[in-house]
Protein backbone atom coordinates (compact mmCIF):
# COMPACT_ATOMS: atom_id res chain seq x y z
CA UNK A 1 0.00 0.00 0.00
CA UNK A 2 3.13 1.92 0.24
CA UNK A 3 3.94 1.78 -3.09
CA UNK A 4 0.45 2.53 -3.70
CA UNK A 5 0.10 5.53 -1.96
CA UNK A 6 3.42 7.47 -3.46
CA UNK A 7 2.85 6.25 -6.87
CA UNK A 8 -0.20 8.14 -7.16
CA UNK A 9 -0.13 10.96 -5.40
CA UNK A 10 -0.04 12.89 -8.27
CA UNK A 11 -3.66 11.60 -9.13
CA UNK A 12 -5.09 12.42 -6.14
CA UNK A 13 -3.49 15.89 -5.78
CA UNK A 14 -4.86 16.33 -9.16
CA UNK A 15 -8.42 15.21 -8.42
CA UNK A 16 -8.56 17.36 -5.25
CA UNK A 17 -7.48 20.50 -7.10
CA UNK A 18 -10.93 20.03 -9.41
CA UNK A 19 -12.71 21.28 -5.99
CA UNK A 20 -12.11 24.70 -4.88
CA UNK A 21 -13.58 25.87 -1.86
CA UNK A 22 -16.33 27.88 -3.60
CA UNK A 23 -19.31 28.58 -1.34
CA UNK A 24 -21.40 26.58 -4.28
CA UNK A 25 -18.96 23.51 -3.12
CA UNK A 26 -19.49 24.46 0.78
CA UNK A 27 -23.12 24.46 0.16
CA UNK A 28 -22.73 20.95 -1.68
CA UNK A 29 -20.43 19.52 0.88
CA UNK A 30 -23.14 20.56 3.81
CA UNK A 31 -26.12 18.98 1.87
CA UNK A 32 -24.20 15.40 0.90
CA UNK A 33 -23.43 15.76 4.97
CA UNK A 34 -27.07 16.48 5.67
CA UNK A 35 -28.61 13.47 3.45
CA UNK A 36 -25.59 11.22 4.49
CA UNK A 37 -26.94 11.86 8.69
CA UNK A 38 -30.24 11.34 7.44
CA UNK A 39 -29.98 8.13 5.85
CA UNK A 40 -28.09 7.32 8.93
CA UNK A 41 -30.96 8.10 11.76
CA UNK A 42 -33.37 5.88 9.30
CA UNK A 43 -31.14 3.05 9.66
CA UNK A 44 -31.33 3.54 13.55
CA UNK A 45 -35.29 4.17 13.39
CA UNK A 46 -35.60 0.94 11.28
CA UNK A 47 -33.78 -1.10 13.32
CA UNK A 48 -35.11 -0.30 16.68
CA UNK A 49 -38.46 -0.51 14.58
CA UNK A 50 -37.67 -4.02 13.68
CA UNK A 51 -36.71 -5.08 17.04
CA UNK A 52 -39.29 -3.69 19.07
CA UNK A 53 -42.55 -3.60 16.75
CA UNK A 54 -45.87 -5.87 17.59
CA UNK A 55 -43.54 -8.07 20.51
CA UNK A 56 -45.74 -10.73 21.75
CA UNK A 57 -45.12 -12.77 24.65
CA UNK A 58 -41.55 -13.33 26.17
CA UNK A 59 -39.35 -10.12 25.47
CA UNK A 60 -36.11 -12.62 25.81
CA UNK A 61 -36.77 -14.90 23.18
CA UNK A 62 -38.34 -11.80 20.53
CA UNK A 63 -35.11 -10.22 21.30
CA UNK A 64 -32.98 -12.86 20.57
CA UNK A 65 -34.89 -13.98 17.13
CA UNK A 66 -34.74 -10.67 16.16
CA UNK A 67 -31.18 -9.45 17.13
CA UNK A 68 -30.07 -12.31 14.71
CA UNK A 69 -32.67 -11.23 11.96
CA UNK A 70 -31.35 -7.63 12.08
CA UNK A 71 -27.52 -8.35 12.34
CA UNK A 72 -28.02 -10.56 9.32
CA UNK A 73 -29.86 -8.09 7.43
CA UNK A 74 -27.67 -5.29 8.21
CA UNK A 75 -24.52 -7.15 7.39
CA UNK A 76 -25.80 -7.90 4.04
CA UNK A 77 -27.36 -4.74 3.41
CA UNK A 78 -23.91 -2.81 3.85
CA UNK A 79 -21.98 -5.36 2.22
CA UNK A 80 -23.89 -5.57 -0.60
CA UNK A 81 -24.57 -1.92 -1.06
CA UNK A 82 -20.34 -1.24 -0.61
CA UNK A 83 -19.68 -3.96 -2.97
CA UNK A 84 -21.85 -2.93 -5.67
CA UNK A 85 -21.10 0.46 -5.94
CA UNK A 86 -17.26 0.19 -6.36
CA UNK A 87 -17.61 -2.48 -8.34
CA UNK A 88 -20.07 -0.55 -10.89
CA UNK A 89 -17.35 1.89 -10.95
CA UNK A 90 -14.38 -0.64 -11.82
CA UNK A 91 -16.64 -1.75 -14.42
CA UNK A 92 -17.62 1.33 -15.60
CA UNK A 93 -21.18 0.77 -15.94
CA UNK A 94 -24.42 1.18 -13.45
CA UNK A 95 -26.17 -1.84 -14.72
CA UNK A 96 -23.54 -4.21 -13.43
CA UNK A 97 -23.18 -6.33 -10.08
CA UNK A 98 -21.27 -9.26 -8.59
CA UNK A 99 -24.94 -10.88 -8.73
CA UNK A 100 -25.66 -10.28 -12.15
CA UNK A 101 -22.07 -11.36 -12.99
CA UNK A 102 -23.28 -14.84 -11.73
CA UNK A 103 -22.93 -14.93 -8.44
CA UNK A 104 -26.07 -15.61 -7.45
CA UNK A 105 -26.58 -18.19 -10.28
CA UNK A 106 -23.08 -20.31 -8.90
CA UNK A 107 -24.68 -20.31 -5.36
CA UNK A 108 -27.58 -22.51 -6.63
CA UNK A 109 -25.53 -24.60 -8.59
CA UNK A 110 -23.48 -25.51 -5.68
CA UNK A 111 -26.44 -26.52 -3.92
CA UNK A 112 -27.57 -28.30 -6.32
CA UNK A 113 -24.43 -30.42 -6.85
CA UNK A 114 -24.62 -31.14 -3.11
CA UNK A 115 -27.76 -32.52 -2.70
CA UNK A 116 -27.66 -34.10 -6.40
CA UNK A 117 -24.35 -36.40 -5.80
CA UNK A 118 -24.59 -36.68 -1.83
CA UNK A 119 -28.82 -36.83 -1.71
CA UNK A 120 -30.74 -34.64 0.74
CA UNK A 121 -30.23 -36.52 3.63
CA UNK A 122 -26.33 -35.99 3.64
CA UNK A 123 -26.97 -32.41 2.97
CA UNK A 124 -29.41 -31.61 5.88
CA UNK A 125 -26.86 -33.55 7.71
CA UNK A 126 -24.12 -30.87 7.05
CA UNK A 127 -23.45 -28.01 9.74
CA UNK A 128 -24.31 -24.48 9.07
CA UNK A 129 -20.51 -23.86 9.33
CA UNK A 130 -19.57 -26.54 6.55
CA UNK A 131 -22.14 -25.56 3.79
CA UNK A 132 -20.88 -21.93 4.73
CA UNK A 133 -17.32 -22.45 4.00
CA UNK A 134 -18.15 -24.47 0.97
CA UNK A 135 -20.45 -21.88 -0.62
CA UNK A 136 -18.25 -18.73 0.65
CA UNK A 137 -15.05 -20.75 -0.94
CA UNK A 138 -16.63 -21.35 -4.17
CA UNK A 139 -17.93 -17.78 -4.76
CA UNK A 140 -14.50 -16.43 -3.59
CA UNK A 141 -12.12 -18.84 -6.38
CA UNK A 142 -14.98 -18.19 -8.64
CA UNK A 143 -15.12 -14.26 -8.58
CA UNK A 144 -11.33 -13.89 -8.20
CA UNK A 145 -10.95 -16.40 -12.09
CA UNK A 146 -13.57 -14.50 -13.42
CA UNK A 147 -12.37 -10.79 -12.54
CA UNK A 148 -9.07 -11.20 -13.20
CA UNK A 149 -10.08 -12.85 -16.61
CA UNK A 150 -12.42 -9.67 -17.35
CA UNK A 151 -10.24 -6.68 -15.74
CA UNK A 152 -7.24 -8.36 -16.37
CA UNK A 153 -6.28 -6.06 -19.60
CA UNK A 154 -7.44 -2.17 -19.44
CA UNK A 155 -10.97 -3.02 -21.71
CA UNK A 156 -13.99 -2.11 -19.14
CA UNK A 157 -15.99 -2.51 -22.64
CA UNK A 158 -19.84 -2.63 -21.43
CA UNK A 159 -21.04 -5.29 -24.17
CA UNK A 160 -18.74 -7.64 -23.53
CA UNK A 161 -18.93 -7.28 -19.41
CA UNK A 162 -22.88 -7.82 -19.85
CA UNK A 163 -22.64 -10.90 -22.59
CA UNK A 164 -20.14 -12.49 -19.96
CA UNK A 165 -22.56 -12.16 -17.49
CA UNK A 166 -25.73 -13.24 -19.25
CA UNK A 167 -23.99 -16.57 -20.52
CA UNK A 168 -22.38 -17.56 -16.90
CA UNK A 169 -25.30 -16.90 -15.32
CA UNK A 170 -27.35 -19.07 -18.30
CA UNK A 171 -24.48 -21.97 -17.98
CA UNK A 172 -25.15 -22.07 -13.57
CA UNK A 173 -28.74 -22.17 -13.97
CA UNK A 174 -28.90 -24.43 -17.09
CA UNK A 175 -26.60 -27.01 -15.04
CA UNK A 176 -28.92 -26.44 -12.20
CA UNK A 177 -32.24 -26.95 -13.90
CA UNK A 178 -30.96 -30.02 -15.66
CA UNK A 179 -29.96 -31.72 -12.21
CA UNK A 180 -32.99 -30.59 -10.06
CA UNK A 181 -35.01 -32.61 -12.94
CA UNK A 182 -34.28 -35.39 -12.23
CA UNK A 183 -33.73 -35.51 -7.51
CA UNK A 184 -36.57 -37.09 -6.27
CA UNK A 185 -39.42 -35.69 -4.76
CA UNK A 186 -37.45 -35.66 -1.16
CA UNK A 187 -34.23 -33.96 -2.38
CA UNK A 188 -35.88 -31.37 -4.97
CA UNK A 189 -38.26 -30.19 -1.65
CA UNK A 190 -35.03 -29.85 0.05
CA UNK A 191 -32.70 -27.59 -2.44
CA UNK A 192 -36.39 -25.57 -2.76
CA UNK A 193 -35.51 -24.37 1.15
CA UNK A 194 -32.19 -22.85 0.05
CA UNK A 195 -33.44 -21.15 -3.22
CA UNK A 196 -34.49 -18.15 -1.49
CA UNK A 197 -32.99 -15.83 0.40
CA UNK A 198 -33.47 -16.32 4.24
CA UNK A 199 -33.51 -14.15 7.23
CA UNK A 200 -35.29 -15.78 9.93
CA UNK A 201 -32.74 -18.69 10.68
CA UNK A 202 -29.41 -17.41 10.44
CA UNK A 203 -26.83 -18.83 13.04
CA UNK A 204 -26.11 -16.71 15.58
CA UNK A 205 -22.72 -17.69 15.71
CA UNK A 206 -21.76 -17.60 12.34
CA UNK A 207 -23.11 -14.36 11.96
CA UNK A 208 -20.90 -12.82 14.03
CA UNK A 209 -18.25 -14.69 11.98
CA UNK A 210 -19.34 -12.98 8.54
CA UNK A 211 -19.98 -9.89 10.40
CA UNK A 212 -16.27 -9.27 11.32
CA UNK A 213 -15.09 -10.50 7.76
CA UNK A 214 -17.70 -7.97 6.63
CA UNK A 215 -15.96 -5.22 9.11
CA UNK A 216 -12.61 -6.05 7.74
CA UNK A 217 -13.49 -5.78 4.01
CA UNK A 218 -15.78 -2.51 4.72
CA UNK A 219 -12.20 -1.01 6.68
CA UNK A 220 -9.81 -2.48 3.75
CA UNK A 221 -12.11 -0.94 1.32
CA UNK A 222 -11.62 2.91 2.83
CA UNK A 223 -8.18 3.62 1.85
CA UNK A 224 -8.79 2.26 -2.00
CA UNK A 225 -12.19 4.81 -2.17
CA UNK A 226 -9.98 8.10 -2.89
CA UNK A 227 -8.31 6.39 -6.07
CA UNK A 228 -11.57 4.83 -6.83
CA UNK A 229 -12.54 8.42 -7.69
CA UNK A 230 -9.66 8.75 -10.72
CA UNK A 231 -10.43 5.31 -11.55
CA UNK A 232 -13.83 6.70 -12.50
CA UNK A 233 -12.67 8.99 -14.88
CA UNK A 234 -11.50 5.50 -16.96
CA UNK A 235 -8.44 3.45 -17.49
CA UNK A 236 -6.19 6.36 -20.13
CA UNK A 237 -7.06 9.08 -17.73
CA UNK A 238 -6.58 7.43 -14.36
CA UNK A 239 -2.93 6.05 -16.14
CA UNK A 240 -1.81 9.49 -17.04
CA UNK A 241 -2.51 10.93 -14.03
CA UNK A 242 0.21 8.61 -12.34
CA UNK A 243 -2.44 6.23 -11.19
CA UNK A 244 -1.35 2.02 -11.02
CA UNK A 245 -4.43 0.93 -12.37
CA UNK A 246 -3.83 -2.92 -12.34
CA UNK A 247 -3.08 -2.81 -8.78
CA UNK A 248 -5.92 -0.22 -7.14
CA UNK A 249 -8.39 -2.46 -9.66
CA UNK A 250 -6.88 -5.73 -8.09
CA UNK A 251 -7.17 -5.11 -4.68
CA UNK A 252 -10.81 -3.87 -4.69
CA UNK A 253 -11.64 -6.90 -7.08
CA UNK A 254 -10.37 -8.91 -4.04
CA UNK A 255 -12.48 -6.69 -1.37
CA UNK A 256 -15.66 -6.98 -3.38
CA UNK A 257 -15.25 -10.66 -4.29
CA UNK A 258 -14.77 -11.66 -0.52
CA UNK A 259 -18.20 -9.23 0.60
CA UNK A 260 -20.07 -10.93 -1.91
CA UNK A 261 -19.42 -14.60 -1.15
CA UNK A 262 -19.77 -13.78 2.50
CA UNK A 263 -23.49 -12.33 2.11
CA UNK A 264 -24.06 -14.57 0.17
CA UNK A 265 -23.17 -17.71 1.70
CA UNK A 266 -24.70 -16.49 4.88
CA UNK A 267 -28.34 -15.99 3.93
CA UNK A 268 -28.61 -17.14 -0.15
CA UNK A 269 -28.98 -15.13 -3.31
CA UNK A 270 -30.85 -11.82 -4.11
CA UNK A 271 -30.35 -10.97 -7.61
CA UNK A 272 -30.88 -7.63 -8.13
CA UNK A 273 -30.12 -6.06 -4.51
CA UNK A 274 -27.16 -4.54 -5.56
CA UNK A 275 -28.71 -2.89 -8.28
CA UNK A 276 -31.24 -0.83 -7.34
CA UNK A 277 -29.13 -0.03 -3.77
CA UNK A 278 -26.48 1.42 -5.67
CA UNK A 279 -28.40 3.16 -8.21
CA UNK A 280 -30.48 4.55 -5.53
CA UNK A 281 -27.91 5.81 -3.85
CA UNK A 282 -26.09 7.04 -6.45
CA UNK A 283 -29.56 9.12 -7.23
CA UNK A 284 -29.73 10.19 -3.29
CA UNK A 285 -26.17 11.73 -2.74
CA UNK A 286 -25.14 14.46 -4.77
CA UNK A 287 -21.45 13.84 -4.84
CA UNK A 288 -19.11 12.07 -6.91
CA UNK A 289 -16.55 11.11 -4.17
CA UNK A 290 -16.61 7.19 -3.27
CA UNK A 291 -15.93 7.89 0.68
CA UNK A 292 -19.70 9.94 0.20
CA UNK A 293 -21.00 7.34 -2.23
CA UNK A 294 -20.25 4.29 -0.42
CA UNK A 295 -21.77 5.22 2.93
CA UNK A 296 -24.58 6.37 1.28
CA UNK A 297 -24.73 2.80 -0.18
CA UNK A 298 -24.31 1.51 2.69
CA UNK A 299 -27.00 3.28 4.36
CA UNK A 300 -29.41 2.97 1.55
CA UNK A 301 -28.51 -1.08 1.65
CA UNK A 302 -29.37 -1.25 4.95
CA UNK A 303 -32.58 0.42 4.95
CA UNK A 304 -33.29 -1.99 1.55
CA UNK A 305 -32.92 -5.27 3.83
CA UNK A 306 -34.17 -3.90 6.94
CA UNK A 307 -37.00 -1.90 5.75
CA UNK A 308 -38.23 -4.80 3.49
CA UNK A 309 -37.70 -7.38 5.96
CA UNK A 310 -40.06 -5.14 8.20
CA UNK A 311 -42.59 -4.63 5.47
CA UNK A 312 -42.40 -8.63 4.92
CA UNK A 313 -42.17 -10.40 7.90
CA UNK A 314 -44.35 -7.87 10.61
CA UNK A 315 -46.83 -5.62 7.88
CA UNK A 316 -47.59 -8.78 5.50
CA UNK A 317 -47.24 -11.64 8.18
CA UNK A 318 -44.63 -13.63 5.51
CA UNK A 319 -46.80 -13.92 2.91
CA UNK A 320 -43.84 -13.85 0.53
CA UNK A 321 -40.02 -13.76 1.13
CA UNK A 322 -37.69 -10.03 0.76
CA UNK A 323 -35.94 -12.35 -2.14
CA UNK A 324 -38.87 -12.32 -3.91
CA UNK A 325 -40.10 -8.74 -3.92
CA UNK A 326 -36.73 -7.48 -4.59
CA UNK A 327 -36.05 -9.74 -7.57
CA UNK A 328 -39.40 -8.63 -9.04
CA UNK A 329 -38.68 -4.86 -8.39
CA UNK A 330 -35.06 -5.09 -9.64
CA UNK A 331 -35.80 -7.17 -12.76
CA UNK A 332 -37.81 -4.31 -13.67
CA UNK A 333 -35.19 -1.47 -12.92
CA UNK A 334 -32.78 -3.66 -14.49
CA UNK A 335 -34.65 -3.93 -17.88
CA UNK A 336 -35.17 0.04 -17.50
CA UNK A 337 -31.53 0.84 -16.98
CA UNK A 338 -30.55 -1.18 -19.97
CA UNK A 339 -33.13 0.41 -22.37
CA UNK A 340 -31.52 3.61 -21.21
CA UNK A 341 -28.41 2.58 -20.98
CA UNK A 342 -29.17 1.64 -25.20
CA UNK A 343 -30.83 4.61 -25.93
CA UNK A 344 -27.59 6.84 -24.58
Amino acid sequence: MTLLQSRSDRATRAAANLEHSSPEERRRRRRVRLILTVLGLACLLAAVAYLTYDVRGSWDYAMDLRTRQVGSLLVVGAAVGASSLVFQTIAGSRILTPSVMGFDALYLLVQTIIVFFFGSATFLMMGVAERFLINAGALVVFGMLLFRWLFGRNSRNLLVLVLVGIVIGSLFNSLTSLASRVLSPNDFLTLQDVMFATFNTVDGDLLWIVAVVCVVGLLALVPLLRYLDVVDLGYDSAIALGLPYHRVVTLTLAVVTLLVAVSTALVGPMLFLGLIVANLARQVVPSHRHTDLVLGSVFVGILATVGGQFVVGHLMDNATTLSVVVNLVGGIYFILLLMRTVRL
